[in-house]
């Protein structure tokens, strides 16, 4: 009987991998929570509005939560909008035609995006390369026309409105979720709960052995770890930290376009991964955080800044193969 990979004691990463954390590298990786949670509190400060400090939040959350699995599990998905979109869609839900207060409506948006994820990764997990690719592009958007046709529920093109949480008890104070400012710091909380958790994963034997299947899954086969359990483990949860990132999407727009399930926005946050740096700790949120300050900018120069900004993508991905962060960090550690 193979060992479980949750119960099963994995080799060190280093072993793995042939790559060990020092000096610079090292304190990072020590201090990668504290650091987050220091970079999160000053983006109001910094960024143009508290808006786009938000949307930075709730996209950097979703790449995080991608890149568990493409960054540290080496498993490209295109279908990661629907658990996204469908955290926040019920949450809306929840919210609108179940009357839940905030809290309990975003539990059932976080778990039931967590359900889904456990569907659509028992469906295509053993699938590998771009098939894996192209089954998990084809239940989003099958989740896609789910929305559209159950208009009743979700508003159908319109998206779903008419929901608006405008106080909320957190730690027994009562927090006023319109001033934005305030808005942006509550759900940073889960943010960094979320970051959290993450750094404990990998920093567990259960890291060391998604990054082993990422680097070569033959030997993690022949070591015994159960892949197709890990992989799917690993899917669960990156669809529960996209899930929690749609809800908090959901908590501050109060509405929930349909375009939120659709595909692009799963092409969306590969950009923005691939921009910071997959499999990098803090790339998620650099490439969120540069991708999002270029389309403001760009938007206000010309209609046509979607042509800029993948014009600008491009030669990222030419010139800093490893994104913005990891080049940075790759450079750093060598000098």
């Amino acid at each position: 009987m193979p060992p479980s990979p949750a119960s099963a004691a994995a080799p060190p990463l280093a072993a793995q991998t042939g790559v060990k954390a020092t000096g610079f590298g090292a304190m990072l990786q020590r201090w990668r929570v504290p650091l987050s949670v220091l970079a999160l509190c000053l983006l109001p400060w910094v960024l143009p509005s508290q808006a786009l400090a938000v949307n930075v939040l709730v996209f950097g959350l979703f790449a995080v939560g991608y890149n568990l699995l493409f960054g540290y599990t080496g498993l490209l998905s295109f279908g990661h909008a629907a658990f996204f979109g469908g955290g926040a869609y019920l949450t809306g839900i929840a919210i609108a035609h179940f009357g839940l207060g905030w809290f309990p409506a975003m539990l059932v948006g976080v778990l039931g995006a967590g359900v889904l994820a456990a569907i659509m990764g028992a469906l295509s997990i053993r699938t590998r390369g771009i098939y894996f690719s192209m089954v998990t592009l084809a239940l989003s958007q099958l989740v896609y026309y789910v929305a559209l046709q159950a208009s009743a529920w979700t508003g159908g093109e319109n998206g779903l409105r008419g929901f608006t949480v405008s106080t909320i008890n957190l730690f027994g104070f009562t927090v006023d979720f319109l001033d934005p400012v305030k808005k942006y710091y509550v759900l940073m909380v889960f943010a960094a709960l979320a970051l959290w958790f993450v750094s404990r994963l990998l920093n567990s034997p259960f890291g060391a052995v998604i990054e082993a299947i990422r680097e070569n899954e033959t030997r993690a086969r022949a070591c015994g770890y159960d892949v197709e359990r890990t992989k799917l483990i690993v899917f669960i949860l990156s669809g529960l930290i996209c899930g929690l990132a749609g809800a908090l999407s959901a908590l501050h727009l109060a509405i929930v376009p349909l375009d939120t399930l659709h595909y692009q926005t799963s092409g969306l946050v590969v950009m923005m991964t691939l921009l910071g740096g997959a499999g990098s700790f803090f790339g998620p949120f650099v490439g969120a955080l540069v991708f999002l300050l270029i389309e403001d900018v760009a938007s206000l120069w010309t209609s046509h800044w979607q042509l800029i900004v993948g014009l600008i993508f491009i030669a990222f991905v030419l010139f800093l193969p490893k994104g913005i962060w990891g080049t940075l960090i790759s450079r750093r550690t060598q000098g």
